[in-house]
């Protein structure tokens, strides 16, 4: 095993195949595959694993026991998925990968339109297989408003591609997708959610015209979303994000615990904990939330790597912060953020050349970049972790 078990039954999903014979049915098969792993992510005595792990073994033939080796887990389900018309037809079996035996398997056959009870079916029958007792409030949470209109469900589940691209053509697409959604249902809380997540990644990507407006907008769809539905773990993880940006630190931890709390085994809301602690100087905490985030999710996004480099470097563990931010630049070699925090780092730790060339880097990608623009745009809560932070990069040769 890769990493002990929890002590809680463990499971990874893994995507769903699409059986239907098209190609451009796939956003299908995928979205019903994050679906339950959403569903399941709420049930706090369990253990799952993200959907960016499991969706590395997309399109792969490997076995159960290799999957469950490698992300540290007991059971795993897999399936498929063929959509015909206005009919769905879905395979599930959950398999112990450890005893080598199925738990269950199961048919369904329905029309399209039972498609939401169809996946409550399946998540409570995993539950059921698992023997976990849930309270009347933990079953409500694994259900959420939603939408009744299925053009609506589909333009979301269409958004999300694009949208895990973090580019900025992919966000404008999803932006787009999202809009038509809410066009058909303006209730429809999720697709506010992406929508608001566009114009704040807009930003991130610098393909914002106004970033002052971008993120007011980002505000009021997020805060839209949850006035719909407050039963969205994903609006508060980027509210908190948001409060974070504008230097409202403990309304961004206020509201990730309120995310937390909702799905306490999302990695994104425990990795969002861990960059607002970082930043808020409560460095010991989100070393634990973002190492809780990595075990989720073993198989991250790129900058996940680079907030549990952060976070370590500030508690003096700069071996492993230099490690992991290493291993954001095999993902994302230009990363700027990244090549920043190594210049930092390396000064902190000693390694005065290897500062220096991550210090060339940064100017060869902008060439621009100042101690005083940083200054500017930092976002430490506490001026001493400012000043020391700047006094790494000043370390490191990077102009004032």
């Amino acid at each position: 095993m890769a990493f002990r078990l929890p002590d809680k039954p463990s499971i990874a999903v893994l995507p769903f195949d699409n059986m239907s014979g098209d190609p451009e049915q796939e956003y299908f098969s995928d979205g019903i595959t994050e679906d339950i792993i959403t569903a399941l992510s709420k049930t706090p005595n369990l253990f799952v694993i993200a959907r960016n792990s499991t969706f590395t073994y997309k399109g792969k033939a490997v076995k159960v026991n290799q999957v469950a080796e490698e992300l540290g887990v007991q059971y795993v389900l897999e399936g498929s998925v063929r959509k015909e018309g206005d009919r769905v037809r879905i395979t599930a079996q959950l398999i112990d990968a450890l005893a080598g035996h199925h738990l269950w398997a199961e048919r369904y056959d329905r029309d399209f339109k039972d498609i939401f009870a169809l996946q409550d079916e399946i998540t409570i029958k995993i539950i059921g297989s698992l023997r976990l007792e849930l309270t009347d409030d933990q079953l409500a949470n694994l259900h959420t408003k939603g939408t009744e209109n299925l053009e609506a469900y589909l333009k979301l589940l269409q958004l999300r591609e694009p949208f895990y691209t973090l580019t900025k053509e992919g966000n404008a697409q999803s932006r787009l997708l999202s809009e038509e959604a809410i066009a058909i249902d303006p209730e429809y809380s999720a697709a506010y959610v992406y929508l608001g997540a566009t114009h704040w990644l807009d930003i991130s990507l610098g393909s914002s015209k106004s970033p002052k407006e971008s993120l007011k907008k980002a505000f009021n769809y997020i805060r839209k979303a949850i006035a719909l539905d407050d039963s969205l773990p994903e609006a508060y993880t980027q509210l908190g994000w948001l409060y974070f940006q504008t230097k409202q630190y403990d309304k961004g931890i206020a509201e990730c615990e309120r995310a937390i709390t909702l799905a306490p085994n999302s990695a994104h809301a425990h990795i969002w904990m861990g960059l607002v602690l970082t930043f808020a100087g409560r460095y010991e905490e989100a070393v634990r939330y973002s190492e809780r985030a990595l075990r989720l999710d073993p198989l991250p996004p790129q900058w996940y790597f680079r907030t549990m480099g952060l976070a370590y470097a500030w508690v003096g563990r700069y071996e492993e912060a230099i490690s992991f931010l290493k291993k954001s630049l095999k993902l994302s070699p230009n990363d700027f953020i990244t090549h920043t925090y190594l210049t930092v780092i390396y000064s902190w730790a000693g390694h005065i050349d290897d500062a220096n060339k991550q210090a060339s880097e940064v100017l060869k990608i902008d060439p621009n970049y100042s101690i005083e623009r940083f200054r500017k745009r930092s976002l430490y809560k506490n001026k001493e972790d400012n000043e020391r932070y700047i006094e790494g990069l000043r370390k490191a040769g990077l102009p004032e």
